[in-house]
């Protein structure tokens, strides 16, 4: 048994031989909060050392997965007020790092054609931005050795001001005549959002309004891409326990985005004026909207008007006293944020 240290776009492998990615920043102690992406299954579509694996995606085809064979990882915690998937340390075999993956490749005489395609383009985000290679990881299928044809190529990058660099170098290559990274097309939206509405529910209209201007997500050399930004470990002062959050309902509501610095990291956060609600009460404290989820980042600027809606929370701050409400979105498919 070892101590895991993880964060957001780690995979964490169990004894059985199952495959869970890790989410956000803040863990209880002797657990990870993780949900399952792949397991063994004899059916399923990729292999790996002689197994087959399945795959889940969305959060309700994962919950009923680990009602039915992780339910002992499926535990209410007092510290977020909610029931989380969390992986007990002494059931961890391995931790698979993203920069760790990203070195292998760079070292790889026999890449394959997946594999070839996320060193180039890690390469010209790299060059493009001027981050030094130890702040670069690969996350996704790619990863944990279970990528096949048409698999997404899934970069992480580290450290806020890596991150800022590399979220304007994006926006620029993808204005670019000529740039092997080109953004979506209505018609690779429209797919897209089939994808997401599983999850997410919103409008075509909506989804595309907001989903065209983002700079974290495209092609590249015709494959799926979207880059992930996460915080260092120095930068992140939260212990667990620190801070306490209370459920206190749902609401949906109108406000104005005050402060966007922090909406391109996952968990992302929108700091917020104004508000309104359409539905619910008693939200006149509501500050911000969070979310943990990697398809809310980057989808609003200052200034904008936004219409959200989400579970509320009581953030309360032991350390350092004091408390408000926030808007948590993406746990639920009612869940959602749109600019108006």
């Amino acid at each position: 048994m070892f101590d895991v240290k993880a964060r957001e776009g780690d995979f964490v492998e169990t004894r059985n031989g199952s495959l869970f990615d890790v989410k956000g920043l803040v863990h209880p102690p002797k657990r990870v909060v993780a949900f399952i992406r792949y397991f063994p299954d004899e059916r399923g579509e990729r292999k790996r050392n002689g197994t087959s694996y399945g795959k889940v995606y969305s959060f309700s085809e994962r919950y009923e997965l680990l009602m039915r064979s992780y339910q002992g990882y499926l535990v209410y915690d007092h510290a977020f007020d909610e029931t989380l998937c969390e992986v007990p340390d002494s059931d961890i075999c391995r931790r698979y790092d993203p920069v760790e993956r990203m070195i292998q490749l760079r070292n790889c005489r026999n890449l394959n054609s997946l594999e070839e395609m996320t060193l180039r383009l890690a390469e010209r985000i790299k060059e493009r931005s001027k981050i030094p290679w130890n702040a670069i990881g690969i996350s996704g299928s790619v990863l944990v050795n279970l990528h096949k044809n048409g698999s997404d190529i899934d970069p992480i990058v580290y450290g806020s001001g890596n991150c800022k660099k590399v979220h304007l170098a994006m926006k620029e290559m993808l204005k670019e005549p000529g740039s092997l990274f080109n953004p979506y097309s209505v018609d690779e939206l429209r797919a897209l959002f089939g994808f997401r509405s599983k999850d997410t529910s919103m409008s075509f209209q909506q989804f595309l309004r907001t989903e065209s201007k983002k700079a974290c997500q495209g092609k590249f050399m015709g494959t799926d891409y979207f880059v992930r930004f996460i915080k260092d470990w120095e930068e992140v002062d939260e212990k667990y326990g620190d801070i306490q959050y209370k459920n206190v309902g749902h609401a949906k509501i109108h406000a104005v985005v005050a402060d966007d610095s922090e909406s391109i990291f996952t968990p992302c956060k929108y700091v917020i004026r104004d508000v309104t609600f359409v539905e619910g009460s008693g939200l006149e404290l509501v500050r911000e909207v969070a979310s943990f989820r990697g398809r809310f980042c980057d989808q609003a600027r200052k200034g904008d008007s936004i219409v959200a809606q989400g579970k509320v929370e009581r953030v309360m701050n032991k350390k350092e006293g004091g408390e408000y409400l926030r808007l948590l979105i993406g746990n639920e498919r009612s869940d959602y944020m749109v600019v108006v």
